[in-house]
């Protein structure tokens, strides 16, 4: 059986567009993969995700209106030995321009949800965003 790591995964959405990151070579797995913003669990699902997002894009919880927060996604990668219990949330932000991303990242990008599956991203992204996304 694999250990189970819980983790939140978080979008942001803006004008139709949601924020997609890039891994840089500094993070622990899936270097260069496209993602949303994610981390362990430490505290709350909830309070993780605010914590995330202020640490890896500068946006404060003022910068933040919470539109879903989904069912939890269980993804196996055999590869890495672990089983990922991904907690969804989709927030919406008011200013793009107050984004600046962290070391965890070498990129940003906005893209049309719909577009997702046009990229390399870290398992089952594409499902993790269905369940906050009705698009």
């Amino acid at each position: 059986m694999l250990p189970e790591k819980r983790v939140v995964t978080c979008f942001l959405e803006s004008n139709g567009e949601i924020l997609i990151l890039r891994r840089s070579e500094q993070v622990g797995s899936y270097q260069g993969k496209w993602a949303g913003v994610s981390g362990y669990i430490e505290t709350t699902a909830d309070e993780q995700a605010l914590v995330e997002i202020a640490e890896e894009t500068g946006l404060s919880h003022e910068d933040l209106k919470l539109i879903k927060r989904g069912k939890p996604l269980s993804i196996k990668d055999e590869r890495l030995g672990v089983k990922w219990v991904v907690h969804p949330y989709l927030f919406r932000i008011k200013d793009r321009g107050k984004i600046k991303i962290d070391w965890e990242h070498k990129e940003a990008r906005w893209i049309k949800p719909e577009a997702i599956g046009n990229y390399q991203t870290v398992p089952k992204l594409k499902e993790t965003l269905a369940r906050v996304y009705d698009g």
